[in-house]
């Protein structure tokens, strides 16, 4: 799913910057398309995944300027997300937020750091605690198009 490009003088509260490409990763589709509506109102272009292998696919076809990954999902699990985008892009890996409502202990915090997140939020997320954690890409200049598309799925 994608959703579409809003100009950001069309909501009042968006801060100044440039508009980023973000993909949400989720399995509960009311987080995806909540939390994509937010964005999207917010001027940026969202894509969103459903599991982590459809998150891998995304990430190799562009880019991101972040992530924002569901930790327990079945299959490809958000930490497991997080490695690949580290694999994948190194010290040039997008930015990474873990959103839990299931695992939200320390350990589990511990655990979203080792496997690469910069960042941890428990569902359901404040908007506006996302949106300031997101606010300093907007003044960064935007990443390079690069595709990594191949026919493996790590």
């Amino acid at each position: 799913m994608r959703t579409s490009e809003t100009s950001p003088s069309q909501s009042p509260g968006v801060l100044p910057g440039r508009s980023l490409r973000l993909v949400i990763v989720d399995d509960e589709p009311d987080t995806v398309l909540t939390l994509s509506a937010i964005l999207a109102d917010e001027g940026h272009s969202v894509v969103a995944a459903h599991n982590g292998q459809a998150a891998i696919m995304e990430i190799r076809r562009g880019v991101p300027d972040a992530l924002i990954v569901d930790i327990s999902m079945p299959g490809i699990s958000g930490y497991e997300v997080a490695r690949e985008a580290r694999r994948i892009f190194g010290d040039l890996a997008p930015m990474l937020i873990a959103i839990s409502g299931k695992w939200t202990g320390q350990t589990d915090r511990m655990l979203s750091k080792l496997a690469g997140f910069h960042h941890f939020l428990e569902k359901p997320c404040d908007p506006k605690v996302l949106l300031s954690l997101l606010a300093p890409l907007k003044r960064r200049p935007p990443r390079p198009p690069v595709s990594l598309l191949d026919d493996t799925v790590s």
